[in-house]
């Protein structure tokens, strides 16, 4: 029940959600200069986070699920992340729970992913420890002084976590931006050299380049970053996921970045887009969204709803903001939208099956 391979009519029907986005929770303890939820982060009051029961409530109206990524906020400030995982492992039969943590609660993300691990026995479990940059200018970047040392405390118990439990997908994000783009290559060299990591992601920040502050990027420097990455990752350690299809999930990963830098080369849309069809975003306080990137466009919420998702998604407005959508106003490097943009497209298999045979070589990626 919990195989990827069910989703599979969702290749040809694009009608049913299969990746969720779900906030649990708007509270951080960090305050990166970068943050796209800061807003929501630092606004006072606002609506209550959703109870257990809300969610169980919000994953009975929704069918089986692919993919559901935890998000914030920092995931792991719920206390009952554990019991909302469970949820969606029961009633959607999710194959993949993914959580991105900041790692500055080493003993908390430890000690709550092995009862994760415990509890959701048919799921992929995959924490991803956000690292950008290398002692003090992690800790400078993001703003947590010793927070460098305590992401190398969460990898360690992560990493014999793994050694005994074969579900476990331990990664490194990293977040490209002005304020660390120069000093990436030692960034990719050190993660490289870091115990049972399975995969490195480079995550452009949101936002369009020459904007100024932070997503005051090169995108050449982008390109030259992720053949490097490309060729420090396929070192003959052969380190990919452990999951079936891990590999073409690495081939994704690598079509996925040539991707993202022509589309924000060019500024236009190259690919369709699924938001808001296959992929949905749920707030902390219940509101419904196609993206993370049209926190303008809400679907309602799913308080007023009756934790009905499948009575928003058929309503007018919901309508409307899908055909907007799918038009292509509008444009963006959202990973996770890239991920269903890309293995649910048919048109991008070839390119797909072109990039696995390159991984099975052992060659570089193609330019972009």
């Amino acid at each position: 029940m919990h195989t990827p391979f069910r989703h599979a009519p969702s290749l040809f029907v694009k009608k049913r959600p299969v990746h969720l986005t779900y906030f649990v929770t708007r509270r951080c303890n960090a305050r990166c200069p970068f943050c796209f939820y800061e807003e929501a982060r630092d606004a006072p009051g606002g609506a209550p986070e959703l109870s257990p029961e809300e969610v169980r409530r919000v994953a009975g109206s929704l069918d089986g699920l692919l993919w559901v990524l935890f998000s914030g906020g920092e995931p792991f400030l719920r206390e009952d992340l554990v019991e909302l995982s469970g949820i969606f492992h029961d009633t959607n039969h999710a194959a993949f729970l993914t959580y991105p943590t900041n790692g500055s609660l080493p003993d908390v993300v430890v000690e709550r992913t092995e009862e994760i691990l415990g509890r959701c026995r048919e799921s992929v479990v995959v924490v991803k420890l956000s690292l950008d940059g290398v002692g003090r200018d992690h800790d400078a970047l993001r703003r947590t002084p010793g927070g460098f040392d305590r992401v190398m405390r969460a990898h360690q118990g992560l990493a014999a976590l793994a050694d005994r439990y074969p579900r476990l997908e331990l990664g490194i994000n990293t977040l490209f931006c002005s304020d660390n783009q120069w000093r990436m290559g030692g960034i990719i060299d050190f993660v490289r050299r870091l115990d049972g990591v399975r995969s490195h992601t480079i995550t452009m920040v949101r936002g369009h380049p020459g904007k100024g502050g932070s997503r005051d990027v090169d995108l050449g420097h982008y390109e030259r970053m992720s053949s490097r990455l490309e060729e420090r990752w396929n070192d003959g350690r052969r380190r990919f996921h452990r999951f079936a299809g891990g590999r073409f999930k690495a081939a994704q990963d690598r079509l996925q970045r040539r991707l993202i830098h022509r589309t924000l080369r060019q500024r236009r849309r190259l690919i369709p887009c699924y938001a808001g069809r296959l992929n949905l975003v749920l707030a902390e306080s219940g509101e419904l969204y196609p993206c993370e990137g049209r926190w303008d466009r809400s679907f309602g919420n799913v308080r007023d709803a009756g934790y009905d998702v499948r009575g928003l998604l058929r309503s007018e407005r919901a309508a409307r903001i899908q055909e907007e959508i799918a038009s292509g106003g509008c444009y963006c490097s959202h990973e996770c939208n890239f991920l269903t943009n890309i293995l649910f497209n048919p048109a991008m298999h070839p390119g797909l099956l072109r990039d696995y045979a390159r991984l099975r070589l052992g060659l570089p990626g193609r330019a972009a």
